[in-house]
């Protein structure tokens, strides 16, 4: 009975099912038209984050700030470029009628406005006339001009007026030597401090005193006594400029280019004071006067008339002190030794015993040595040694170990350097060097 209402049921669900209907034929054919005119406001759309929109629209108005002002800088470029082109042009003329090489000479006197009377190096001076373009507030006697190659008129100004050597004196840096790399020389090295250092550090102790500082000190003494060393040590410990210089560089090839350089070296000194000026082999260009036969040996003692006149002339030299080495002091001429001008002469000799053992212990004191070393056997020699051959002694016994591959020295090497060392002063065979 349960399995006909069941069947029933089932039945009744298939009659209630629909049958399939095709759907209904389009009532037109081909592309649905868009509609004219705008949509109703309940269509826009809304756009969601604003924050991104403002972002956008401050970034296109950054494009086109950009934009504007790059149009500007053309439109301005298209401006400037004639006038640029035209200054090409005048600037090409103005070569021209310079011509090229150009003179290098000293402006004596301004006559007018036009013109000048100018010198070279190489001639007589010239009465010239001076271009329009060049600025004449800037023209003073004494200044260096350019000139023209031909006709030698002033063609320009050259705005750095010191001589390019006194430039290459200035020692900027300092030399590594100092008072405690100098063996002995105890008494020197007072009297140059209390010369040099002591008038630039504390003028005022000399003021009550009532003295005047002196002017110039000079080294002399056999070669290798240590005259350039303390020097050198001097530049080291003092806060002042130092201008170094060798005799020779001041001996010039044309007329009057030494003395010109002597003062160029000394008003470089005065305008950079408290400074020390220090000419190494002073004899080069300081030898006794005497009847030159030649220019070239003219133009040597108006150079040192002028160094004579620089030490002590009409004018004041301030805090510039000189400092002078030889080791031939006997050939200098007598006005350049004179108080005033020199007034200080510290002698070098050849170290005694004392000093030859702070020297040895200088030049010994970083080199790894053998108990068996004795250097008292040095010391106490009897041969004359400067500072310079006891530095050369050292070195040569430390090639004598480098040669034979050893990392310490020995007695033997140090014999080897002592006899290497005289023989090539005195240029002799030492006794027992070829047993």
């Amino acid at each position: 009975m349960g399995q006909n209402q069941s069947q029933q049921g089932d039945g009744g669900k298939k009659k209630e099912r629909k049958k399939y209907e095709p759907p209904p034929a389009p009532s037109r054919v081909g592309k649905k038209k868009k509609r004219r005119g705008g949509e109703p406001d309940t269509k826009l759309p809304t756009v969601t984050p604003s924050t991104r929109c403002k972002l956008r629209q401050l970034k296109l108005e950054r494009v086109k700030d950009y934009l504007l002002l790059e149009e500007e800088y053309i439109s301005n470029q298209e401006k400037i470029k004639p006038s640029e082109e035209r200054a090409e042009e005048e600037r090409a003329k103005v070569d021209e009628i310079r011509g090229t090489p150009m003179g290098v000479g000293t402006l004596e006197e301004i006559v007018d406005d036009n013109h000048a009377i100018v010198s070279s190096a190489i001639g007589p001076e010239y009465y010239v006339s001076i271009c329009s373009f060049v600025d004449k507030d800037q023209l003073e006697p004494g200044s260096s001009v350019l000139l023209h190659n031909k006709v030698m008129s002033v063609i320009g100004i050259l705005s750095d007026d010191a001589d390019p050597m006194v430039s290459v004196m200035k020692v900027d840096k300092a030399p590594l030597e100092s008072y405690a790399d100098v063996g002995g020389l105890e008494d020197q090295i007072q009297e140059i401090k209390e010369a040099v250092e002591l008038p630039l550090t504390h003028p005022e102790l000399y003021e009550d005193i009532g003295i005047r500082p002196p002017k110039g000190v000079i080294l002399y003494g056999e070669p290798g006594t240590g005259k350039t060393l303390l020097a050198k040590a001097v530049a080291n410990s003092t806060a002042a400029t130092f201008l170094r210089v060798v005799g020779s560089e001041l001996i010039q090839k044309y007329l009057g280019d030494g003395p010109k350089l002597v003062r160029e070296l000394f008003r470089v000194a005065e305008e950079s004071a408290p400074s020390i000026v220090f000419i190494d082999e002073i004899d080069a260009i300081g030898t006794k006067r005497y009847e030159a036969t030649s220019g070239g040996e003219r133009e040597i003692q108006r150079t040192m008339l002028e160094l004579l006149n620089q030490l002590d002339g009409f004018d004041s030299r301030g805090d510039v002190k000189v400092l002078l080495a030889t080791n031939r002091i006997e050939t200098l001429d007598p006005a350049l030794l004179r108080p005033g001008r020199i007034d200080r002469k510290i002698e070098f000799p050849l170290p005694d015993e004392k000093t030859k053992r702070r020297i040895f212990n200088i030049h010994t004191s970083k080199m790894t040595l053998d108990k068996d070393v004795n250097l008292e056997e040095f010391v106490m020699s009897k041969a004359s040694i400067s500072g310079a051959d006891i530095k050369a002694i050292c070195s040569e016994a430390g090639l004598m170990a480098l040669r034979e591959r050893r990392m310490k020295v020995v007695h033997e090497d140090f014999k080897k350097g002592f006899e290497s060392t005289m023989f090539r002063k005195t240029q002799d065979v030492p006794a027992g060097l070829y047993l």
